[in-house]
């Protein structure tokens, strides 16, 4: 009996130190709004983007109407740069290009297709929401980027936790 109560107080040592350990590590890794990168991939090539090179363009503060399953719709705002225009700023060539592929740090991953992307107005990466940065997953919150597609009638394409976006 004394050698499993051993084993148990020694276990939980291990958990206890662990779990402080990964804290301090998910605190590294939690970046902030100005440290937050995005990678773009397109012809074989992968670009890292950075946050004030997305706000060196244009940004644009818009409402959108925020709709998850079993819950009410919720009227709000977000301020992003359209993806386009990242696009064009790195020179990404888009001829030939059918699809974007949007992947999240949870996995979750969308397809645009160019057409999309490349309509007025559409298809943004966004940072904010009513004033407010995203926030990190970490943290509670949906960001540090999210795709939002205004066009997008009810949202399911929406992707928040943003850390990729491949041309094909």
């Amino acid at each position: 009996m004394k050698k499993v109560i051993i084993v148990l107080v020694i276990l939980i040592i291990i958990v206890a130190v662990t779990a402080v350990l990964n804290r301090e590590s998910l605190r590294e890794k939690a970046a902030s709004q100005a440290d937050a990168i995005l990678y773009i991939k397109a012809d074989g090539v992968e670009t890292e983007v950075d946050f004030a090179t997305i706000k060196e363009l244009p940004e644009k503060e818009f409402p959108a109407v925020l709709k998850s399953s079993g819950k009410p719709p919720v009227d709000t705002s977000y301020t992003g740069v359209q993806l386009k225009d990242l696009l064009a700023k790195l020179e990404v060539k888009t001829d030939g290009k059918k699809q974007v592929i949007t992947k999240a740090v949870d996995g979750y991953t969308v397809a645009l297709s160019m057409e999309e992307v490349l309509i007025d107005d559409n298809v943004y990466i966004v940072y904010k929401r009513d004033g407010k940065d995203l926030g990190t997953k970490e943290k509670g919150g949906s960001g540090p980027y999210q795709v939002v597609i205004r066009n997008d009638q009810f949202g399911q394409r929406w992707n928040k936790y943003l850390m990729e976006i491949e041309l094909q």
